[in-house]
């Protein structure tokens, strides 16, 4: 139940879920609260545009990808850990397991096993029943791990978890049953990284950042321009989504902390 709680209710306090709850109050009022109808409807309106402007999507989206950016070459590790999330399952009419937006992450992973920072990769991801269809996120990441030329014999896989916490519990659990030293890798979205690193730091294991799927990189302040000021100003479906991604995290770091997760 706390998962699919967890999926719902914040479904409400993103903008384009708290924009339509406030749209629909204005609708209701219209008839006996003409004024307040007319304040709740531009109150929605101001958070839709407020949180599709590019320069608020870009500060959201910045303030957590850039806190454990990477300085200088990765160290070797006991294990590579690559968090799901990351893939699609075989499904018709998809011809083959596919990745998602954050996609990155198996890929990014696979690449590190073949630059040799770890003689082991951990997959871990299971598959939400109502949500999803097909084998766990950790076997379907496992396929694409190996049509990258890492053998089958380096791959452990967590097909059970469905969300971050229990990524960290059962990653540690093979850990200790493998008698690999909790010193891993930890390949997640840039964005998804400080509410994991936290999670696996608190089971013990010594997780060291390993982001990827970044969304937000360098811009030389001078090619920017009066066009794209103006663009940036305008609404955007995909500025509306980087922000709920991001007030997602937050979200998720506040209940996790909250539940002594964190």
């Amino acid at each position: 139940m706390f998962l699919f709680l967890s999926k719902l209710l914040p479904v409400f306090i993103y903008p384009l879920g708290l924009s339509c709850l406030l749209l629909i109050v204005a609708f209701i009022m219209i008839w006996w609260r003409s004024k307040w109808s007319a304040g709740l409807t531009s109150l929605a309106l101001i958070i839709l545009f407020f949180f599709s402007n590019a320069w608020v999507s870009g500060a959201l989206i910045r303030s957590l990808e850039w806190q454990n950016i990477p300085q200088g070459e990765l160290p070797k590790a006991a294990a590579i850990v690559v968090l799901g999330g990351a893939v699609m399952p075989k499904v018709p009419p998809r011809p083959w397991v596919e990745v998602s937006d954050e996609g990155d992450r198996i890929l990014y992973g696979a690449k590190l096993y073949r630059d040799g920072k770890a003689p082991k990769l951990i997959l871990s991801g299971g598959r939400i029943d109502w949500k999803n269809t097909g084998a766990p996120e950790s076997k379907d990441m496992a396929e694409l791990a190996q049509s990258m030329g890492v053998p089958k014999t380096a791959i452990l896989e967590d097909p059970t978890s469905l969300n971050t916490y229990e990524n960290a519990v059962n990653v540690r659990k093979i850990l200790d049953s493998q008698g690999i030293e909790r010193r891993v890798l930890l390949v997640t979205s840039a964005l998804h990284t400080p509410r994991s690193l936290a999670i696996f730091k608190r089971q013990g294991i010594n997780a060291i950042p390993a982001p990827t799927d970044f969304i937000t990189i360098e811009i030389d302040s001078e090619e920017t321009t009066w066009q794209n000021v103006i663009l940036n100003l305008l609404p955007d479906v995909g500025r509306l989504a980087y922000s709920t991604r991001a007030l997602k995290e937050y979200i998720g770091i506040i209940i996790y902390r909250l539940r002594g997760w964190l």
